[in-house]
């Protein structure tokens, strides 16, 4: 396996821990790009440009998408009101309705609707 394969898939291994320990209280926030760079012992720059030459996108990108793939499952599975799905995730109930809005297309409170 090439080494930018093997950085691939720690980061994305390491996305998915991490967002599942922030959910579960176990992380107290999100990390920015250059901690979890540090915590894969590569660089900002390396692991952003490994990323983008092996999935076509910005790491930030995958980052996003996991966190809006997490409230979906939320919305989707559990009745915690969205301003409690907003704090779980570490965002204020106002940004992170924009932010799902932006990613998603829709609000929080029309996905949910959408799917039940």
């Amino acid at each position: 396996m090439k080494q930018s394969e093997k950085i691939t898939q720690s980061y994305f291994a390491f996305l998915d821990k991490h967002i599942a320990e922030v959910i579960s209280g176990e992380a107290p926030q999100f990390l920015e790009l250059n901690q979890i760079a540090s915590a894969l012992f590569v660089s900002h720059a390396h692991l952003t440009a490994t990323i983008q030459q092996t999935m076509k996108h910005h790491p930030c990108h995958f980052y996003d998408q996991k966190i809006v793939d997490a409230a979906r499952k939320m919305l989707a599975e559990t009745d915690k009101p969205v301003a409690e799905i907003a704090n779980v995730l570490t965002y204020d109930p106002s940004n992170f309705s924009k932010f799902f809005k932006k990613m998603t297309g829709q609000t929080p409170g029309r996905y949910r609707a959408s799917v039940r």
